[in-house]
């Protein structure tokens, strides 16, 4: 089992694929590496030598930020939002959807399981 940024990457999966396990790798990003290593498509994670994994380490260590510095960077701008005040800001502290979407239905990621009003009872004609 390859472990590249602090991420067990799994065996059996292609090595395009298993590079999306580590967080701020995507699709593009994860072909990006496999193409600049020359990494073929059909290569599983357990077929990699020592060598290849230390490469892909290497470049991703030098040209990505990944795991834990990411999420330190993206925290630290919810909270500079949140600190300033501004609208996106109010929006994270309240825990509702940021960017323009609907709350009327819908939004139940963002606000949770539903909750009952008390004395609001459906009226039924």
């Amino acid at each position: 089992m390859a472990r590249i940024a602090g991420v067990n990457l799994p065996d059996k999966k292609r090595v395009e694929f298993a590079l999306r396990y580590i967080y701020g790798i995507g699709p593009t990003r994860s072909a990006a590496i496999c193409k600049e290593l020359g990494i073929p498509d059909a290569k599983r994670v357990f077929e990699l030598t020592d060598d290849e994994v230390l490469k892909i380490r290497e470049v991703i260590d030098r040209d990505y930020q990944v795991e834990g510095d990411l999420r330190r960077i993206v925290t630290m701008n919810v909270k500079r939002l949140m600190d300033l005040g501004c609208y996106r800001g109010l929006r994270h502290r309240k825990g509702l959807p940021v960017n323009g979407q609907r709350t009327h239905t819908n939004a139940r990621t963002r606000k949770g399981k539903a909750r009952a009003i008390p004395g609001k009872k459906k009226v039924t004609k």
